[in-house]
């Protein structure tokens, strides 16, 4: 939302455009949730629309996006970067033409199941076939199936995933739910490359699709992982993570509160037995490609995919820079893998293994 400074004068051309936090000084604070009143919120995503409208490469983007930018820059999409951006106009603008430039180059529409085979079969990640009690997609991933050394391949099968679990979210719901299985988990799982490329891209490409995350039974030892780990993670993204444990009396009421338990699956203490299948699951993903080619036709038929470059060269000026929840830049911290993993290492042994005590968040 914009507001005139009075010693400006009253042409509009001349105002100085502020942020809805500079408004009201209560809500400066930069990790502060804001809260905007609905009747507001149409005036501050209208703003980000015509900001974006006005950038001088506008058209290449237009042109090379097709129907993907009038969909990124619905009054949906532009709400979620602004309340990743806590209503800051000028920080959600940035964050989406970020998003807009990346979904150039990375063209994730475009990923199919036969690009990404490889890295599912072994069921490091997938869709699972319930959603929770809210209607939210819930994506199981399971680290100790890791079955690749290639962090782009990696990113690659997560964009898949993603994009295909917001195309099986239902109209009123735009969140999804991550199940994380760490039976069987060992230190040679732990990558800190690809969590911090898996943050990158889950926060500045699909903010506010994330509604929560469930770290299930994790390893004593993962706890020096996660202190790192954590920096690189916004507070917004930080506070949806929860660490649960089968043993603890709270977690079964909890998954309750959560999940239908006859579809939740066992390994989360559900009464689902069934195991993934590689090939049943192809063929669900499959179908969704066709969905997906279906939902992107128009762009398509027009032939603005066929028409894209390899690479985009605009003149936008955007850094990938670690943010906090309000986008303020911030130092990543410096990371000695070694030192992690020797600390782990002794507090596996200290712990029998590891897979005692509980990670104190």
């Amino acid at each position: 939302m914009t507001i005139p400074n009075s010693h400006l004068g009253s042409s509009s051309t001349s105002r100085k455009r502020t942020s809805y936090k500079a408004m009201n000084p209560q809500l400066r604070k930069s990790n502060s949730n804001v809260s905007v009143p609905p009747q507001d919120q149409p005036k501050l995503i209208n703003e980000v629309r015509k900001a974006i409208e006005k950038h001088k490469s506008i058209e290449k983007i237009k042109h090379r996006l097709g129907d993907e930018y009038t969909r990124f820059c619905s009054d949906e999409s532009i709400s979620r970067y602004l309340r990743a951006r806590n209503w800051n106009i000028k920080k959600a603008e940035k964050m989406l033409e970020a998003s807009l430039v990346w979904r150039m180059n990375y063209k994730p529409e475009e990923i199919r199941w036969e690009h990404v085979a490889a890295e599912a079969e072994t069921g490091k990640i997938y869709r699972s076939s319930f959603m929770d009690k809210h209607g939210r997609t819930v994506l199981v991933m399971r680290p100790r199936c890791q079955n690749s050394k290639s962090t782009r391949a990696q990113i690659k099968y997560l964009v898949y995933c993603m994009e295909n679990a917001i195309l099986n979210l239902p109209p009123e719901q735009e969140q999804m739910v991550w199940l994380i299985d760490f039976h069987g988990f060992g230190m040679s799982n732990i990558s800190i490359k690809s969590t911090k490329e898996t943050a990158h891209i889950l926060q500045d490409h699909y903010p506010e699709r994330l509604g929560l995350a469930i770290l299930y039974d994790p390893p004593k030892f993962f706890e020096p992982f996660w202190k790192v780990v954590k920096p690189f993670l916004e507070p917004k993204t930080a506070n949806k993570v929860k660490f649960l444990y089968a043993d603890d009396a709270n977690t079964k009421n909890l998954m309750e509160s959560l999940f239908y338990m006859d579809k939740l699956e066992s390994a989360f203490g559900g009464k689902n037995e069934a195991k993934f299948d590689v090939k049943i699951y192809a063929e669900r993903m499959k179908e969704d490609d066709a969905k997906r080619l279906a939902l992107h036709k128009g762009a398509s038929s027009s032939g603005t995919t066929s028409g894209r470059a390899s690479t985009v060269s605009l003149d936008f000026s955007i850094a990938n820079t670690d943010s906090d929840s309000d986008g303020e830049k911030k130092t990543s911290p410096e990371i000695n893998e070694e030192a992690i993993l020797a600390e782990a290492q002794k507090i596996a042994a200290a712990d029998g293994g590891g897979r005692g005590g509980r990670i104190e968040v």
